[in-house]
Formats: C-alpha cells, sequence, structure tokens
C-alpha cells in the first residue's frame, strides 16, 4: 500500500465532515494549500456561515500580505459546501470535525467507510475520544488516525497527530507528511483520554473554575495571573470562553470516563453554565460578556 504516493498534497481530494469553527478552519487551510475540499454538514445553514467565514478569514490573510487576492479567491473556489454526504465517495482523505461525541462520530466513521475508497484514510479531529475506539468500528482500523487541529485552524502551527492501537505506520506517514504540506508542525502522541493537549490543559480550566466557584479570586484575577506571572498570552478561563464551555465539560466527561480518576470530575460552576446555555464567546457570555462581534470582552459573571 503506497499512501505516501496515494496522499501527496494537492493530488486528491479532502472531505472534511462538520462546517463548525474548526471544520470551517481544516476546510481553510487545506484549500489554500491546494486542495479540492469537499465540506460537508447536515445544516445547509451551518455552511453558508462556514463559507462566508472563510472567505472573510482568507480576507484578513490578503490584508496582512499572507496571500495575494488571486491565491484566496481560488482558495474560496476549491471548497465544494454540501449537505450530500454522497459527493465525499471519491476524497482519498476524510477529516471528522463533528462535536465531541463518540456515538456521533462513530455514526460518521460508519457511513465513511462504507462510502469512501478502500485506499482512503479517515481522521478524527477529536479532542479526547479513542482513535482505537473509533478505528474499531470500520472496516480499515489500520486506516484511521487522529489529526487533532488547534483553533484558530489558520494560525495556529501545531497538529497532534495520534496513533490509534491500529494506525499503520504508512498512514502516519502520510498524515505527516500532509500536516507538514499545510504548513504545520505534527506532533506524535500515542492514543489515552486527551492525549497530550488536553489531558494537561483541562485540569488547569477545571481548577481555575473551582478557584472562581470557590471564591478564590475573580475570573479576570486567575486570567491575570497566569498572563502575567505565568506568561500565558490569555488566562484559563479566556481560553475556556474560547474553546467553548460545552467542549470543555465533554472533554473532562470523556476524561473522568477514560481514566476512572475523579480528579477530572467537571467543576459544577462549568456544568451549571453550560445548562444555562453560557458556553462562551460563541454564545455571547461565559466567564466574559461578548456583547458584540469584535467588542472586547468584560466581565460575565
Amino acid at each position: 500500500m503506497d499512501l505516501q504516493a496515494a496522499m501527496q498534497p494537492g493530488v486528491d481530494s479532502v472531505g472534511v465532515i462538520g462546517s463548525g469553527t474548526m471544520g470551517s478552519g481544516i476546510a481553510h487551510v487545506f484549500a489554500r494549500a491546494g486542495y479540492s475540499v469537499v465540506l460537508c454538514d447536515v445544516s445547509a445553514d451551518a455552511l453558508e456561515r462556514a463559507r462566508k467565514s472563510i472567505g472573510a478569514n482568507l480576507s484578513r490573510e490578503v490584508k496582512k500580505q499572507k496571500l495575494t487576492e488571486a491565491e484566496a479567491e481560488a482558495a474560496l473556489a476549491r471548497i465544494t459546501c454540501t449537505t450530500e454526504r454522497t459527493l465525499l465517495g471519491k476524497v482519498r482523505l476524510a477529516v471528522e470535525a463533528a462535536t465531541e461525541r463518540f456515538e456521533l462520530k462513530r455514526k460518521i466513521f460508519e457511513e465513511l467507510d462504507a462510502l469512501l475508497p478502500a485506499n482512503a484514510i479517515l481522521a478524527s479531529n477529536t479532542s479526547s475520544i479513542s482513535i482505537t475506539r473509533l478505528a474499531a468500528v470500520t472496516g480499515r482500523p489500520e486506516r484511521v488516525i487522529g489529526m487533532h487541529f488547534f483553533n484558530p485552524v489558520p494560525v495556529m502551527t501545531l497538529v497532534e497527530i495520534i496513533r490509534g492501537l491500529q494506525t499503520a505506520p504508512e498512514t502516519y506517514q502520510a498524515v505527516e507528511s500532509i500536516a507538514r504540506a499545510l504548513g504545520k508542525t505534527p506532533v506524535e502522541v500515542n492514543d489515552a483520554p486527551g492525549f497530550v493537549s488536553n489531558r494537561v490543559l483541562m485540569p488547569l480550566i477545571n481548577e481555575a473554575a473551582f478557584a472562581v466557584m470557590e471564591g478564590v479570586a475573580t475570573a479576570e484575577a486567575v486570567d491575570q495571573v497566569f498572563q502575567l506571572g505565568m506568561a500565558h498570552p490569555m488566562g484559563p478561563l479566556t481560553l475556556a470562553d474560547f474553546i467553548g464551555l460545552d467542549v470543555c465539560v465533554d472533554i473532562l466527561r470523556v476524561l473522568q470516563e477514560g481514566y476512572g480518576d475523579p480528579k477530572y470530575r467537571p467543576c459544577p460552576l462549568l456544568v451549571r453554565m453550560v445548562d444555562a446555555g453560557w458556553l462562551g464567546r460563541k454564545s455571547g457570555r461565559g466567564f466574559y460578556r461578548y456583547p458584540a462581534e469584535g467588542a472586547p470582552p468584560r466581565a460575565g459573571r
């Protein structure tokens, strides 16, 4: 199996399943690198929002002189938005970027396995769910891998590449090569709940939320400690709002289940905020308020 030859950047099209913040960002970077991209979602409205967002982000790159106007237009033209999953049938790499729920991802992987060519690679942008477990629901477990991008995808250079227990060396090598062709820095990680990034980050966010809940400090004070005392570019609670508090809770629950360790129990304050619909930046309110697009955040509690 010559996956390296089959998956050279710019040769074949790529499918991206899920057109939210991560999916649209992933489609953006593949199209910018020369791939034809099929961006698939169940919602036509979500696809329209994704296309507008990608266009705006490409225009921003033109203003920053990272792309020419012609390059930005060509990248956008390479993206086909569709609600018809059958249009993914000829892609050689599919990247799933759906909500962080195993049952949803399992269903997508089963459908992709039946739909895509036998030599196609199935990748997940999951930030915490087992690649080994996802691979096991397919008939091609050796061609399943984790390709965890970071938000905002066009800007952040890291891609955490996760080997499942069954992942073939050729699959890893092909995906590593593609990540580099996208201008990213791939880091190899073996399969474990939360991998490296969220296994370390989520307990930090969770403990910061406990500090606020217990009255140790305000959200602003917690964030200032990390920004001014530890040189973090943003505090953990600002970051949580950026990620989405619902996503943080989902990941913490995956960690708690995966390790069986109560230290990963989501902070009750986080759970209550999610129940209230205070999901962070995307909902306009989390630990901070976000009253309008581009407006500076202010205290949200």
